[in-house]
């Protein structure tokens, strides 16, 4: 996978991206992320991305024509490649398990941060595939999503998660049940004991005592 992140702070992406699972996953080359500035794309010396929204209000709004520059320029570094076109907003649809494992399955994304008041609609209108927000509050920029979504992208790609059959247990997964409680040495701290029947070697009877703990969300 290639997932291409067009953005006005790309050192926000330096620590989430350099470390843990997903450095992994860069190193052996399961995926390829690469961070754009967007002012690359602008075409004054002030390197301008935001303006004030017509008909007035509060904020400042991003300019569609650095977007679609960088979009067209992108795009044709892999013409040949199908991308899936991404803006994070407040007002897009909810991401959950089931898009980020949906989004797996897409040999390339591109990820525009919003920022500011918002972006022009004409960006929405013309130039994404889609709008995708991590929840129902207001963060002051769409990098933490981005970086969000990434990890949830990135831990589904074959060969990223050294046991693949820990995604099948996970919380979230499309049976809609989260996951069972979990214990590891040692048996009893500060009086706390691990349940008797995860040390009974029962297989059968540890995956009932399992299936009883799960909880289902929808």
């Amino acid at each position: 996978m290639r997932i291409d992140i067009l953005t006005i702070f790309p050192p926000m992406f330096t620590g989430p991206l350099g470390e843990s699972m997903i450095k992994r996953a860069v190193d052996q080359g399961l995926v390829q992320i690469t961070v754009h500035d967007l002012r690359r794309w602008t075409q004054d010396k002030h390197q301008t991305t935001d303006d004030k929204p017509y008909g007035g209000g509060p904020g400042m709004i991003m300019l569609v024509e650095p977007i679609d520059r960088a979009l067209t320029e992108l795009k044709s570094l892999d013409a040949y490649q199908p991308s899936v076109v991404i803006l994070t907003s407040a007002k897009g649809k909810l991401f959950n398990q089931q898009q980020a494992q949906r989004l797996s399955q897409s040999p390339r994304l591109i990820i525009i941060a919003g920022h500011y008041e918002g972006v022009d609609q004409r960006v929405t209108d013309h130039l994404v595939d889609e709008e995708l927000s991590i929840g129902d509050y207001v963060l002051t920029g769409g990098e933490l999503p981005a970086m969000v979504m990434i990890d949830a992208i990135v831990r589904l790609l074959p060969g990223v998660l050294g046991d693949p059959d820990s995604l099948t247990e996970e919380s979230h997964q499309p049976s809609g049940y989260l996951e069972y409680p979990q214990y590891s040495r040692p048996e009893s701290y500060n009086g706390w004991p691990v349940p008797q029947v995860l040390l009974s070697g029962h297989h059968a009877q540890i995956a009932q005592w399992r299936r009883r703990q799960t909880g289902n969300r929808a």
